[in-house]
């Protein structure tokens, strides 16, 4: 059955199979707005998607167990394509790929990487002592007197100084906000969440958000948010923090979620090379190559890297049709932007605008 996000045992019951059987570093995001949960027969499985057009794009993956995958991908599948909707898995990781590997007609994109720390195994400390940048970067925040705590969600929940937090943040990105699974606003949605709040002088100067991979024993850092006027170094320590608190509670996973177009040699390749996919090919280059003015793909790559994870995941996107095809890329960015792509673009271009007439401005009146 198809219902969408509306009712409370409907969210109760994602939750449930959420918490018992979230293996997907994004598996707990489906419980954010404006999903649509899909169910299977048996009430054991969960599907988080949203639709554009003629396509369902998931979240990650089916959350169920890893002996069901095959059999929820068939039923899910089977459902939606009756309705004459096509399926894109986006965020797939290792095992969805391998389940689906004896199964045809399927298609995969590597769509980047994922940095992934065992906290467990007490290698932070060994990190911080052989990167001296890195702890340069944590001592000049400290020195300006940023202090870290960890909130409870009774406190954090729509809290006014942490929404002005991200406020600020959003206010200087260089697209408009997004959704889907880089939704902004869970401010009000913390529940099983941890928030680690960076603090001067009794002001809130940023914030970290994270959520539970429950089948992991881990974590996702979904959000490290740093509000005007916070000093160098705010960001790495908070993820200082809670690696610390992690590492105390021996947990064995954390990650700070995909980086796009990621360029580690150490995750894998694309499939095999075709002149069907020259164009997507020539799309990432482009992406990636001129499209830093909106999101810095390099530079989010770089940030997750200095932290020396043990190791990178890919992440895919998963498609049931034959190949990749422009749909599917163009009802992704759709979910995405909760809007069509082409206005999307626009409304970026007229945000760039601003922003560019805004600091010159501010340089013409100095």
């Amino acid at each position: 059955m198809d219902i969408t996000d509306t009712m409370d045992k409907t969210f109760a019951q994602a939750h449930r199979l959420v918490m018992l059987y979230g293996w997907n570093a994004m598996a707990y995001q489906i419980l954010n707005a404006g999903m649509r949960y899909w169910f299977s027969a048996n009430g054991n499985a969960v599907i988080g998607y949203k639709r554009y057009g003629r396509y369902a794009i998931v979240a990650g993956a089916p959350i169920c167990t890893n002996e069901q995958l095959t059999i929820v991908v068939d039923e899910f599948e089977r459902t939606l394509h009756q309705q004459g909707v096509n399926i894109c898995y986006f965020g797939a990781g290792t095992r969805l790929v391998e389940a689906l590997a004896a199964r045809g007609p399927w298609d995969r994109v590597l769509l980047g990487a994922q940095p992934v720390w065992n906290p467990s195994l007490g290698r932070w400390q060994a990190t911080l002592a052989s990167k001296p940048s890195l702890r340069g970067q944590l001592n000049r925040a400290a020195n300006k007197g940023v202090r870290m705590s960890l909130w409870q969600p009774e406190r954090a929940s729509q809290n006014p100084a942490l929404e002005q937090c991200l406020s600020e943040w959003l206010s200087a990105r260089g697209l408009p906000p997004l959704g889907f699974l880089v939704e902004p606003y869970i401010l009000d949605n913390l529940n099983d969440r941890r928030i680690f709040v960076a603090e001067q002088q009794n002001k809130v100067v940023g914030f970290l958000i994270a959520s539970p991979v429950p089948q992991r024993k881990g974590w996702l850092i979904e959000q490290i948010i740093r509000g005007q006027g916070a000093p160098n170094g705010t960001n790495e320590l908070l993820f200082d923090a809670a690696m610390r608190q992690f590492a105390d509670e021996c947990v064995e996973y954390v990650t700070l979620g995909l980086s796009p177009l990621a360029r580690k040699r150490d995750i894998g390749t694309e499939l095999p090379s075709s002149s069907e996919r020259c164009w997507l090919r020539a799309v990432f280059s482009l992406v990636r190559t001129h499209g830093r003015r909106f999101y810095n793909f390099g530079g989010l790559e770089t940030f997750k890297a200095k932290f020396m994870p043990d190791y990178w995941e890919p992440i895919y996107a998963v498609t049931g049709q034959r190949s990749f095809t422009v749909g599917t890329l163009y009802a992704i960015a759709g979910v995405f932007g909760g809007m069509s792509p082409v206005l999307l673009a626009i409304k970026a271009l007229g945000l760039a605008v601003r922003q560019e007439w805004s600091q010159l401005c501010k340089r013409t009146n100095q």
